[in-house]
């Protein structure tokens, strides 16, 4: 399996102890099989380039969970981003990405503003790009770094329009969504 990650430092020895425990599918290293993707998720920092890393898994052995759009992809993103215990044991978890609004999602349902249910149905429009994570150090052994080549200003700025206008057509989708739980 060939997985790209896209930051701005080339790693050949992923940490998977580095990051967030509340992001989607918890800690681990994030990456994802779509190269075209990953370029449009990519962010600029001063004085720094950005980086995309090429790497091959062997899944031989591995216990790999997959996820689709659904009431357990939710509810495992929904604990994970409330800071509950990673109840799912597994090398390596593949699924859909939560779209960015998620945190306003789960601010307004934790606050009881908006139902869970709800929160889902607006978890699932939009479209739709894959994560991998690796989640054991197992994983990361079997995880083999290939190349990593800078991504140009020119080359960001230009994913990042495309970034724009799929935003703008998801925010609409999203308040006619909000429009339609009423």
């Amino acid at each position: 399996m060939v997985l790209y990650h896209v930051g701005f430092d080339i790693i050949k020895n992923p940490d998977i102890h580095y990051g967030r425990k509340n992001a989607d599918f918890g800690q681990g290293f994030y990456l994802t099989d779509d190269k075209e993707f990953s370029y449009r998720w990519a962010k600029e920092r001063s004085g720094s380039d950005t980086i995309i890393n090429e790497y091959e898994l062997d899944t031989t052995g591995l216990n790999i969970l997959s996820f689709e759009r659904g009431s357990d992809w939710f509810d495992y993103i929904y604990d994970n981003r409330n800071h509950k215990a990673d109840k799912i044991s597994a090398d390596v978890i593949i699924g859909p990405i939560a779209n960015d609004i998620i945190y306003d999602v789960m601010g307004i349902t934790t606050s009881g503003i908006l139902p869970k249910e709800d929160a889902k149905k607006l978890l699932m429009i939009g479209d739709e790009y894959k994560q991998i994570v690796i989640k054991t150090e197992k994983a990361v052994s079997q995880l083999k770094w290939i190349t990593s080549d800078v991504i140009t200003p020119a080359h960001l700025k230009v994913y990042h329009e495309q970034m724009i206008k799929e935003e703008q057509e998801f925010q609409t989708l999203f308040a006619n969504t909000m429009e339609s739980l009423d």
